[in-house]
């Protein structure tokens, strides 16, 4: 079963409406994206707590990373340049973080607050090479946006 993100977003818009607690909304987000794909292994925030310094969020898989700096890993690279990071074989990734030895693929999107100030990235891992597409970067970009930035 392949997401269909029109679908998906309709869904958590209507789950979330009025909610505004980043936490509430993150918890919701990584519920719905997890169970939409069976691509999808472990589904999950890392939420900026400090300058440089990610804690991980809600999230739904298997155990993560407690604490990431933006200085390594997939999830660092999107939080440090502001930029989806689409990988098709961790272990082709520089300074990559094995933090589920299953992992093959990763897609990592940054998360911006209503005042464009990063408060988390989104991190899909999964157990396929190669399983992500720009489509997902699409899709996810825009459920992002329409929860946390209203």
């Amino acid at each position: 079963m392949k997401v269909i993100y029109s679908d998906l977003a309709a869904s958590i818009a209507a789950l979330t409406e009025g909610e505004s607690d980043q936490v509430a909304l993150m918890a919701t987000l990584a519920c719905e994206v997890h169970f939409s794909d069976a691509r999808f292994d472990w589904t999950g925030f890392y939420r900026v707590v400090s300058p440089g310094l990610m804690k991980i969020g809600p999230y739904q898989g298997g155990h993560g990373c407690l604490v990431i700096p933006f200085e390594r890993g997939v999830c660092g690279a999107a939080a440090r340049t502001g930029k989806a990071q689409l990988v098709a074989d961790v272990n082709a990734f520089p300074g990559h973080i094995a933090c589920a030895s299953s992992t093959r693929s990763e897609l990592v999107l940054p998360v911006y607050d209503k005042s464009g100030s990063l408060i988390a990235v989104f991190d899909i891992d999964s157990d396929q090479p190669d399983a992500f597409t720009w489509e997902d970067v699409r899709g996810l970009e825009s459920i992002l946006t329409q929860a946390f930035s209203r």
